[in-house]
């Protein structure tokens, strides 16, 4: 059953229950929750749930139906989040809104070998490395692992590119050994899915563990011992389909993808698939990894082998490092169909590429990131915020800003949020919601002047396409409706319209952007002052990962801005609810928008903006107080800042 625990209840009514409890023959393991603090209590029910209901700080108990308890939805409604950290102290978390991949050899083999497959996966985009040091095998005379040795082979590898190590775990008597050479993640193969001696004591290291499905094992019956793993200890399990054993041939095991939303239904476990073992051919491999992540999988492990047809084990069903290369290439290019987005392991080694005006790299500045080219208005917001104490980096996309944050390219990021003439970026919200590894740490306001800009001999009357960010054309609308005829053409900022301009050498063109970019791509200025209106202002955010506000904090001054998001119960007045918590506590709400939730057909995020007073000298245990009040009448909700916002309009 789930006890739902009162949130007053005392250090001594929680204990005077757990002794209730134990004297009823009843394991407990308590799981604190972002609304309530639960204690699952399992064993036979020999007293009549209405004795537990009756004990003092208890809300509620909820009895669980299904013979697996722990794993079930019922014990847990929210989706498990695992916790992975690197030795580059950047946590990997499995489940939510991010796909991980594991990848590497099915065995390890030498030194050379790991390390060159690890620098290969962490340049492709893996988080971990996979190795076996012990391999059981079909026949006895096939090779077994280089045991012990393995390990520090593998420990070695992963640690040199950040990768946690994940390796299987053949019998009980190898845990030691394991824990002692710094094992990440246990890996449970499908023979031993069934060991339940083996899972108890594996339960009890409080380790994350990736437990494959056995060959034959139905869905109630891989639960199950998954069951076993949490009720001995261990809150971090990951489900893992490995294909099952079916008449068909043509694979080596049959790939069962029904399996993923069946168990999204059952339980709150994170779920990946290992797509080199259901099928065991290297070229359909690819094609189940990313019909695995269709299917709503948290991620993939796969075999990585740069010789696979020297291998030592498994050689067919091992990509090619230039496989699983456009393997992750592909997945980058499904997350965002899939509402999700790809986890990366920082690279302190990465060469950095600067702005085109960059002389020289200069190591001791901070990067920032941009989506644009040189002139950008975003580049110019990083001037202004960062003084001269930031390398600008210049990326394709808004997208590209955050991943170049999440993946260590840059410490921190500039991005538009919202315009006063245009209004919002929504690209930005959905990023924000996607990237739940990354905070706004700063904002600034950015006056917007615009100018059209052309090659020489380019006049209004030569102009037939305009070019420039849709945001542009929306802030020039007057210009514009005097210029029916032109064209208007989108580019992914106003500085990348502008050094379009330029390159294509013609008459024809022009761009709205900064009149800084005639400067910088030899632009003749048409008109300047273009924007519809002079009070134009940009309200830019900035962004950093979250493992990096810990350790660093380069704004000093007092917070001043907070932003947060919610997502609404589905009922009636539950909006009007959640809005008379910022009344009552007197926040000052300054913006409040609805995007809707990709997966979740008409349910939507809220995001809010408030002004937090100046009297309040504990600025994020205010906010996150008001936010605490906030979880009666909201499902989800994400503090997304607490930082200074400076106003600069020059």
């Amino acid at each position: 059953m789930v006890i739902v625990l009162k949130k007053d209840i005392s250090i001594e009514e929680k204990l005077n229950l757990a002794n209730f409890l134990g004297e009823n023959n009843f394991k407990t393991n308590e799981v604190n929750g972002e609304e309530k603090t639960i204690i699952a209590a399992v064993g036979k029910l020999k007293i009549d749930p209405r004795e537990v209901e009756l004990q003092p700080g208890v809300e509620s108990v909820i009895p669980i139906s299904k013979p697996y308890k722990m794993a079930s939805r019922e014990f847990q409604p929210q989706n498990s989040v695992i916790e992975i950290p690197n030795n580059k102290k950047q946590i990997i978390r499995v489940g939510g809104q991010r796909i991980i991949s594991i990848a590497g050899p099915c065995a390890v083999e030498n030194r050379e070998q790991m390390m060159s497959i690890a620098k290969e996966i962490a340049n492709s985009g893996a988080c971990m490395l996979r190795g076996g040091a012990y391999k059981p095998r079909t026949s006895p005379y096939s090779f077994q692992g280089l045991g012990e040795e393995g390990l520090i082979l593998l420990k070695e590898a992963g640690d040199k590119y950040g990768l946690p190590v994940v390796t299987e775990v053949v019998a009980s008597e190898y845990l030691q050994v394991m824990e002692d050479r710094g094992v990440d993640v246990y890996q449970v193969g499908a023979r031993n899915m069934q060991n339940f001696e083996l899972l108890k004591k594996l339960g009890k290291l409080n380790k994350p563990v990736i437990l494959k499905r056995g060959l034959s094992a139905t869905i109630e019956e891989w639960l199950m011992s998954a069951e076993y793993l949490l009720s001995s200890g261990t809150d971090k399990v990951i489900l893992c389909e490995r294909g099952i054993r079916t008449y068909e041939k043509a694979t080596r095991n049959t790939l069962d993808l029904s399996a993923i939303p069946i168990l999204r239904g059952l339980t709150h476990l994170p779920i990946i698939v290992d797509p080199s073992h259901a099928v065991g051919i290297r070229d359909k491999i690819p094609p189940m990894g990313l019909a695995a992540i269709a299917s709503g999988a948290d991620g993939i492990i796969v075999e990585v082998h740069n010789c696979p047809e020297k291998a030592l084990s498994d050689g067919p069903q091992a990509l090619l490092p230039q496989q699983f290369d456009k393997l992750m290439r592909d997945i980058e290019a499904l997350a965002p169909v899939v509402g999700k987005s790809v986890i990366h392991i920082r690279n302190e080694n990465n060469s950095v590429p600067t702005t085109v005006d960059a002389t020289e790299n200069k190591p001791n500045k901070i990067r920032c990131a941009f989506s644009g080219k040189q002139g950008a208005y975003a580049e110019q917001a990083i001037g202004r915020y960062f003084d001269s104490d930031a390398e600008a980096l210049s990326v394709d996309s808004f997208r590209g800003v955050f991943q170049a944050v999440a993946d260590g390219r840059a410490e921190y990021g500039m991005i538009p949020i919202e315009n006063s003439l245009a209004g919002s970026i929504y690209d930005n919200y959905d990023n924000l919601s996607n990237f739940e590894d990354i905070s706004i740490v700063g904002a600034i306001h950015l006056r917007i002047q615009h100018s059209l800009l052309g090659v020489k001999g380019a006049t209004l009357d030569t102009i037939k396409r305009v070019y420039s960010h849709p945001q542009g054309h929306s802030q020039c609308v007057k210009l514009l409706s005097e210029h029916n005829d032109w064209e208007k053409i989108a580019s992914s900022s106003t500085s990348t319209a502008a050094k379009f301009v330029a390159d294509s050498k013609s008459v024809e063109n022009a761009a709205i952007a900064s009149s800084i970019n005639s400067k910088y791509y030899d632009l003749e200025i048409i008109q300047e002052g273009i924007e519809d209106d002079p009070r134009d202002y940009t309200r830019f955010v900035v962004i950093a990962a979250n493992h990096f506000i810990k350790e660093n904090s380069y704004d000093s001054l007092v917070p001043n801005k907070a932003s947060f998001m919610f997502c609404v119960k589905n009922e009636t007045g539950a909006l009007y609810n959640c809005l008379g918590v910022f009344q009552k506590k007197n926040l000052n709400l300054t913006r409040l928008e609805s995007r809707p939730i990709a997966g979740q057909p008409w349910k939507y995020w809220f995001y809010a903006d408030a002004e937090i007073p100046s009297s309040e000298q504990k600025s994020k245990e205010y906010i996150e107080n008001i936010l605490n009040e906030l979880n009666g009448s909201a499902e989800q909700i994400r503090l997304l800042g607490v930082y200074s916002e400076a106003n600069l309009s020059v």
